[in-house]
């Protein structure tokens, strides 16, 4: 039976935090700094943003790294964040006593964090193929620089 996506997976990993108790849309302006970005430069941004949430972040980059390194022998140098979302956790409701007798509702929020990192083929060096150039330019015979109409006269 064909699957949805066709297209080959690269190899990668990945790791999730759930029930992580700070507010989903603060944790998603963190995880959209490093969406796309190499995961050694990912880290670099996550560890000098100033947002609470990058702290959780970099605890979730960092174990989708460990786990491509260690379970798939993955070089953690050659991965890129292929997937990073965050999802709405369970609401912890609570109670604050107001004037008269009221009480207004607090939602504590939480929030499911996942990151996934994917191998990308680093790009090799091509071949040098300057000693071939070099045999086939000896071959030729070298030109004669064109010379003007005025040079030519005084040349004969």
């Amino acid at each position: 039976m064909p699957v949805k996506n066709d297209a080959p997976a690269l190899p990668g990993s990945r790791a999730v935090a759930k029930h992580v108790r700070i507010s989903p849309n603060k944790a998603r302006r963190v995880v959209n700094l490093v969406r796309g970005l190499p995961a050694k430069e990912a880290l670099t941004v996550l560890q000098f943003a100033p947002q609470s949430a990058s702290e959780q972040v970099y605890k979730v980059l960092a174990s989708a790294i460990a786990n491509a390194e260690n379970n798939e022998r993955l070089d953690p140098d050659a991965l890129l964040v292929s997937e990073a979302f965050v999802d709405e956790g369970p609401t912890l409701k609570r109670f604050r006593p107001r004037a008269q007798g009221r009480a207004y509702r607090i939602r504590k929020r939480t929030c499911h964090i996942t990151i996934a990192v994917e191998a990308v083929p680093t790009a090799r060096p091509a071949k040098k193929a300057a000693p071939a150039k070099k045999a086939a330019k000896a071959a030729e015979p070298k030109a004669e620089p064109q010379r003007t109409e005025a040079e030519k006269e005084g040349a004969e």
